[in-house]
């Protein structure tokens, strides 16, 4: 669901995948932990999530997250800003190759 400012995504992340180092111009995040353990990058930092856990992602902060276990993660994507447009990702690393050129 969605609006001009904020967007509310459920992501699946697959046992021992990750997402892009990314970062956002426009729109800020928050994370939520639904199933599994998130290992949380942002700016270099790593925390733990576990289920029912959350964190934010401010705004131009690069980040990913990963799922380091044999369980699927689960999580919900809050995203709130000027943007929430998918053209709105800075990609640093990426496995799939979706690197902005």
């Amino acid at each position: 669901i969605q609006d001009s400012k904020w967007k509310v995504k459920k992501i699946l992340v697959n046992p021992f995948q990750s997402l892009s180092l990314q970062m956002h111009e426009y729109r800020a995040e928050h994370w939520i932990v639904l199933k599994g353990k998130a290992t949380v990058e942002i700016n270099g930092k790593i925390s733990y999530l576990i289920e029912n856990q959350s964190t934010y992602i401010p705004l131009k902060s690069k980040h990913r997250i990963s799922n380091n276990n044999s369980i699927s993660l689960e999580l919900i994507e809050v995203q709130c800003g000027k943007s929430v447009e998918e053209s709105d990702i800075i990609r640093f690393e990426d496995k799939y190759g979706r690197l902005n050129t």
